[in-house]
């Protein structure tokens, strides 16, 4: 019988011209690569799908950020306006910026928001539980603009202003370090002025849980007492459920299997230290959040706890935890669910809680 290299290459045809090029390709180096990684090779495209579907809502959102502060850097300079970023100058601009988040908003997360009517006409400091990205603040943002042509000046991390091009679109949307001095004045010019005593701490480790991560913050009570302000909190439903940074439970119990540890709860509580000293001591958001489901968001404003004279700084703080807790637990189901919020975001029939 005739070999199987030799009807290939004398010119019989005792063999399929598909056995020949099954042969000529097992002889090549590229098919024995192929077949020995190729497992390797479905895996990591598997990967790399599943992280582009994870991040590609919030890499969306940056982008739109960005796309934001280029287009508000065009209209200045054909406005060749420079005045104040903070006057009534900038309200047209602020108007453009606030309706293409407001639409973005109601397409994609049919975003509601409740108990305007609790905002003093006058100054008052905003308190809110802060999501793992703060989309749904812009959003109440934008929405309290449009409704009201009310700016709310926003006390952020350090880090925000670290971000390379965006300082222009910070200062006319009122983004501010919140120093104690900045804070008084700008209460004293009757702005409102919103803080998240947990800041990117509880970005970065809450969960569907919903806890408060304040630590010892306390200036945001002192700023409301020496101001005589009222302190107003503020929630958003199913924050957690839209955005969620990577739990430090799954990454320790993954990077424990990959390493071959068999005391998990060790390895758990090595990772959680890690990641937690990691963030006290650079202060940059090491984790990166994910997600962006078109789930169902509501923010809530309560009741606004009035000054009082007669009460403590940390009695404030604790006024103020509790009623903010007393929004989550009347209007988020603990532990938050995903599918749950999901179907209200596409159920028409329920308006509000």
């Amino acid at each position: 019988m005739i070999g199987r290299k030799e009807s290939c290459t004398s010119g019989q045809i005792s063999m399929t011209d598909l056995s020949c090029l099954v042969y000529a390709l097992e002889e090549w180096t590229v098919a024995e690569f192929l077949k020995k990684y190729l497992f390797h090779l479905i895996i990591a495209s598997l990967t790399i799908s599943a992280i582009l579907v994870f991040f590609i809502v919030p890499l969306i959102i940056v982008f739109f950020i960005y796309l934001t502060n280029f287009s508000l850097l065009i209209y200045q300079r054909k406005s060749e306006l420079k005045a104040d970023p903070l006057s009534d100058v900038w309200d047209s601009a602020r108007k453009s910026i606030a309706t293409f988040w407001d639409i973005y908003a109601r397409i994609w997360h049919g975003y509601e928001l409740h108990g305007v009517e609790n905002l003093p006409d006058g100054p008052g400091i905003l308190v809110y539980y802060h999501g793992a990205i703060p989309i749904d603040y812009l959003y109440f943002l934008s929405r309290l603009f449009l409704w009201k042509k009310r700016v709310c000046l926003s006390v952020a991390d350090h880090f925000v202003f670290r971000l390379p091009g965006l300082k222009f679109l910070l200062e006319v949307t009122g983004i501010i370090l919140g120093t104690r001095e900045e804070c008084l004045m700008a209460l004293k010019n009757g702005y409102l002025v919103s803080i998240s005593p947990g800041g990117v701490r509880e970005a970065l480790f809450s969960d569907e849980n919903y806890q408060l991560i304040w630590g010892n913050r306390k200036g945001f009570a002192q700023v409301a007492r020496d101001a005589r302000v009222p302190i107003i909190p503020m929630y958003t439903q199913n924050v957690r459920e839209g955005y969620r940074t990577f739990k430090e439970r799954n990454f320790a119990l993954q990077t424990s299997a990959g390493f071959g540890f068999s005391n998990t709860p060790a390895m758990l509580l090595w990772v959680r230290g890690f990641l937690r000293q990691l963030y006290e001591s650079t202060r940059l958001p090491f984790t990166p959040p994910y997600g962006g489901l078109p789930v169902k968001f509501r923010t809530y404003i309560g009741k606004p706890i009035p000054y009082d004279p007669n009460i403590t700084t940390e009695e404030l703080v604790e006024k103020t935890k509790t009623a903010v807790q007393a929004l989550i637990r009347k209007h988020q189901t603990i532990p938050g669910s995903i599918w749950k919020a999901l179907l209200e975001r596409f159920d028409k029939r329920r308006k509000s809680d």
